[in-house]
């Protein structure tokens, strides 16, 4: 099904490498999260002190959104046109185990914070001065048929005019995000098809 709607924009993060539009940006040999997504925030040539902050759930979403959206003009829409819609199978557990280790000696209200999954779109809100919907869902597997309904619903009757949306996954040292930048114009038709085409690309 055609929803008038188009993926303008993919970028996947998983295995050590990140994914722009299907082309291999760079890869990086980490055995641990943390210092892979240090080296991405590196590579990528990003200037966000506030990146150091952030949880690794975080980080990875933010990464993701800021490798997506490299050639997107936002100043073309109002900062209400544009959505975020996010999802994962983790929630915010994460962060959750961290704090909880915090409290067996002094609980770190920096990691409190991150204790929410939809923190993640707050950071990217706060970064391209999105004002659009936002919703953050829990599924127990990557969902196409929800995103692409869900999406394709906010831009066709909602008067939204695009969406920032996908998967942002992290447990311990596991982690996938693949995110898709929605438009009305473009070339790749916003369909479950081809959403999980590129999700399939995470795994390769």
């Amino acid at each position: 099904m055609n929803t008038g709607n188009y993926i303008v924009s993919s970028c996947v993060i998983s295995n050590q490498a990140v994914k722009h539009n299907g082309r291999l940006l760079f890869e990086a040999e980490y055995t641990d999260v943390s210092g892979f997504l240090l080296s991405a925030y590196q590579l990528i040539g990003a200037k966000y002190p506030k990146f150091y902050k952030m949880d690794n759930l975080a980080k990875l979403g933010w990464l993701a959104a800021e490798v997506l959206l490299k050639d997107f003009d936002a100043a073309k829409y109002q900062p209400t046109d544009i959505s975020v819609i996010l999802s994962n199978a983790s929630s915010s557990l994460d962060a959750d185990k961290r704090y909880y280790d915090s409290v067996q000696e002094i609980a770190s209200p920096a990691l409190f914070v991150y204790t929410l999954p939809n923190i993640v779109i707050g950071e990217i809100s706060i970064r391209h001065h999105f004002k659009g919907e936002n919703a953050f869902f829990v599924f127990d597997r990557f969902n196409a048929d929800f995103i692409a309904n869900y999406v394709s619903d906010l831009l066709n009757n909602q008067q939204l005019q695009a969406c920032i949306c996908g998967w942002v996954e992290l447990l311990d040292n596991d982690y996938k995000a693949v995110l898709f930048l929605i438009e009305k114009e473009g070339e790749t038709p916003f369909t479950t098809e081809n959403i999980n085409k590129i999700y399939s690309t995470a795994n390769e």
